[in-house]
C-alpha cells in the first residue's frame, strides 16, 4: 500500500522524466502518470482525514443485518414493518453480497462489459470525486486481479 507521500515522489518522478525526452507519446504518457499519482496522493489524504468517519463492517452489529436478506419491503420485524434505516441495510447488504459476486467471478467476465462496470462504478459518486473513486476501483481491482475467480476450466 502506497502513502500519500509516495504517490507525490512517483509524481515528481514522472515530471521529471517529461523533461528528459521530446517524444510526444512518451510526453503524454509521462503526464497521464503524472496526473494519476497526483489524484492518488489526493485521494490517500482524504481517506486519512476521513478515517475516522467511515463505518467499518466490524463495528456494524451482526443481528441487525439478516443473514439471508428478504425483499426489504416484504421483511417484516417481530410483526412490524421494517424502519427506513433497517430497510437501507438490507438493501445494503444485497449490493455487498452482488458486488463480491461480481468481483469473484471478474476474470471470467468479458473485457467489454468489465469496462462498461468499471465506468458505471466509477461515475456512481460525487461528480467532483469521480477521480478519485476510479483510481480507487482501479487500486482494487488490480490488487486483487491474481484473487478473484477465474473462468471454469482455466
Amino acid at each position: 500500500m502506497f502513502t500519500a507521500e509516495q504517490f507525490r515522489t512517483k509524481a515528481a518522478e514522472s515530471a521529471e522524466s517529461i523533461k528528459h525526452t521530446d517524444v510526444p507519446s512518451e510526453i503524454s504518457e509521462f503526464a497521464r502518470s503524472m496526473q494519476s499519482f497526483r489524484l492518488l496522493a489526493q485521494n490517500e489524504d482524504w481517506l486519512a482525514d476521513n478515517f475516522e468517519k467511515m463505518v467499518s463492517l466490524r463495528d456494524m452489529p451482526t443481528e441487525v443485518v439478516p443473514v439471508v436478506p428478504v425483499m426489504p419491503t416484504e421483511e417484516k420485524a417481530g410483526g412490524k414493518p421494517l424502519d427506513k434505516k433497517a430497510v437501507a441495510e438490507v438493501e445494503e447488504r444485497i449490493l455487498r453480497c452482488l458486488g463480491a459476486a461480481v468481483i469473484m467471478r471478474w476474470n471470467a467476465i468479458p473485457t467489454d462489459l468489465q469496462r462498461e462496470l468499471f465506468d458505471t462504478a466509477g461515475s456512481l459518486g460525487d461528480v467532483l470525486q469521480t477521480g478519485a473513486l476510479r483510481g480507487q476501483i482501479a487500486r482494487f481491482l488490480h490488487s486483487h486481479k491474481d484473487e478473484v475467480g477465474k473462468p471454469d476450466g482455466a
